[in-house]
């Protein structure tokens, strides 16, 4: 529930701390942030675009794909990383869309408390749901997150944007980043015959770019499995991620029909694991 993380939460105007009182997040700075009647609060500051996020559409494609289980050998294998990594008492999922990933490493860290933090809204509705130690805010990843200087242990990132600098800052000396991303040979079956955006060969040198300056490279693993996907999961794998931003309906319908049914599909991502240093430093808020 939110009210499990407020304390690690920040004033995305003042930078100070906040408390819940009469169905709002305050700071002593007397900004004010309305808690949304489905559980989740707004921290975007007044002059951030909001217009990036997944929309319903795509969030409930996403909700029906990941409920059916399809991706479910990557939630296991996230959440037995995060189990390796040891007890944590603050989770931040950086992107966390449904909360579905969150949700598994909760259940793998019993004293955790988890943030699902999404620029989406209608993402995080669901969030909000998800498991009953998380909470759910809306903000930019972009932009500073809501949330006190090493206020995480572990943090997650799941085919999300990634804020070198900004993740850096929320963890705590000594903290773990666990980063999901796929691999050239994800849903390589249908990218060429549905015409949907590839994956970057040089995906994993962007990774290292962005966030080497910042952390520590600990390791990687790749983790590949076979689906058998319906024509209807294969519109919902489609229309939950960018390609629902770059396809025409009634070609990719076309598209679709034409395939075998089920079609066999390729999931492959690398799981890959960074750190903090352990160098001295004050948390602010």
């Amino acid at each position: 529930m939110l009210q499990d993380i407020v304390e690690y939460l920040v004033c995305p105007h003042c930078g100070r701390g906040l408390l819940q009182q009469d169905g709002a997040l305050r700071c002593p700075g007397r900004h004010a942030f309305d808690i949304a009647k489905q559980g989740y609060v707004s921290l975007l500051p007044g002059d951030a675009h909001t217009g990036t996020g997944d929309t319903a559409a795509m969030v409930a494609a996403r909700d029906g794909f990941l409920g059916a289980g399809h991706y479910a050998p990557i939630a296991a294998a996230l959440a037995e990383a995060a189990a390796e990594v040891g007890d944590s008492d603050c989770v931040v999922d950086l992107g966390a869309g449904t909360g579905y990933y969150l949700a598994s490493v909760l259940d793998a860290l019993p004293q955790a408390h988890g943030a699902a933090l999404d620029i989406s809204k209608f993402a995080l509705r669901r969030a909000a749901r998800a498991h009953p130690r998380a909470g759910a805010v809306v903000c930019d990843a972009w932009r500073p997150l809501p949330l006190r200087d090493g206020a995480a242990s572990l943090v997650l990132n799941v085919f999300a944007p990634r804020n070198g600098p900004e993740i850096r800052r929320v963890l705590r000396p000594g903290g773990t980043l666990l980063v999901v991303s796929p691999t050239p040979r994800h849903l390589t079956e249908l990218v060429g015959a549905l015409g949907l955006l590839g994956v970057d060969g040089r995906k994993e040198e962007r990774l290292a770019a962005t966030l080497g300056p910042h952390l520590s490279f600990e390791g990687s693993s790749e983790h590949g499995f076979p689906m058998l996907l319906d024509h209807a999961a294969v519109r919902t794998v489609v229309g939950m991620g960018p390609s629902a931003w770059h396809t025409d309906g009634a070609e990719l319908a076309a598209r679709i029909a034409a395939l075998s049914d089920p079609v066999p599909v390729t999931a492959s991502v690398t799981l890959s694991r960074f750190t903090r240093s352990r160098e001295s430093g004050t948390a602010r808020g």
